[in-house]
């Protein structure tokens, strides 16, 4: 089971070039899904939101760190984030953690926090 996540957000659309966002994100789907057969990752889940003033959606590619790793330097998904990067604003890529991955990361918290003087 996967213990890292590599979340991919992004806000407003560029103006002007929505019919070119709709192919970058249509590939980008395509990628993920090959991504997601050849065992590049485990899976991938896409989230679309209402407007509002702050994300306008995200992607959460989940696999192992090595998996994760290797994604995010491999050509492909550069390229796709080139792409990207034209046609929305403020894209983000943040690596996080999942299901096994967040108890080790609380442990680690824990041990931290035993180290700090505690205050009333």
């Amino acid at each position: 089971m996967a213990d890292r996540v590599l979340f991919i957000s992004w806000r407003t659309p560029v103006r002007g070039r929505e019919e070119r966002g709709l192919e970058v994100f249509n590939e980008s789907m395509g990628l993920y899904g090959r991504m997601q057969q050849e065992g590049r990752i485990e899976k991938f889940n896409v989230v679309l939101l209402d407007p509002s003033p702050g994300l306008e959606g995200y992607v959460e590619l989940h696999g192992s760190a090595e998996q994760l790793g290797a994604v995010r330097v491999s050509q492909d998904f550069r390229s796709m984030l080139a792409d990207a990067s034209l046609i929305v604003d403020d894209i983000r890529i943040i690596d996080g953690f999942v299901n096994d991955g967040i108890a080790r990361e609380m442990e680690l918290y824990r041990d931290s926090v035993a180290k700090v003087p505690q205050t009333a």
